[in-house]
């Protein structure tokens, strides 16, 4: 709902910051992994109920994850950086779900769903992309990613603005996480629905 809109307004500040780290040798791989260590900080401080600490890695790791890409356009895309940006991302996601259910015992049940929910968001999507490179298919939308992007009523702003409701509102995690699971099973049903018949076609 959000991404292609986000994407307009970011992309001229980023863009910004990109081109000196660029000129000044900085690689968009580099970018990733460093941005996936300060994310994945977010996990032991979750764990330790640590919210607002976990918060600025969490939206430290998305900065960067959108300079990568940045960075990438300058340099040019590559199919081993899309790789690695899209696997660590996924880890990335899973981990801050999975420190909240470190945090608390009464978080495990609800963490789980939403766990579930992304395994049938993740593969729905790595699954379409796959079959749109074997074809050729370009998404008009993110013609600038280095994979197919099918869209739904869960990407990545949506899932971003989950992760900062939780960590200012940790005690609302359990219905938070029951609702966006929701709607990500909504979006693996019309995933699946409009990519077997695109595919089909």
């Amino acid at each position: 709902m959000f991404d292609r809109h986000a994407i307009v307004l970011i992309r001229r500040p980023l863009a910004v910051i990109a081109r000196p780290l660029a000129r000044w040798g900085i690689s968009a791989n580099q970018i990733s992994i460093t941005g996936f260590f300060i994310g994945m900080l977010s996990l032991p401080l979750l764990a330790f109920g640590q919210f607002e600490e976990a918060l600025i890695c969490i939206l430290l790791n998305r900065i960067m994850d959108g300079l990568d890409g940045a960075i990438a356009r300058i340099h040019g895309i590559t199919d081993c950086g899309g790789f690695l940006d899209i696997t660590l991302d996924f880890i990335f996601y899973a981990a801050v779900v999975w420190g909240f259910a470190l945090a608390s015992p009464a978080n495990a049940l609800p963490a789980a769903t939403l766990l579930f929910a992304f395994m049938g968001t993740g593969s729905s999507f790595l699954a379409f992309a796959i079959m749109a490179g074997k074809r050729g298919i370009e998404n008009p939308v993110y013609h600038h990613k280095s994979l197919y992007y099918l869209g739904g009523l869960t990407e990545g702003s949506e899932t971003i603005a989950l992760f900062v409701l939780m960590c200012l509102l940790p005690h609302w995690f359990a219905p938070l996480a029951y609702g966006f699971a929701a709607l990500c099973l909504i979006t693996v049903a019309t995933r699946l629905w409009s990519g077997y018949h695109s595919l089909k076609s």
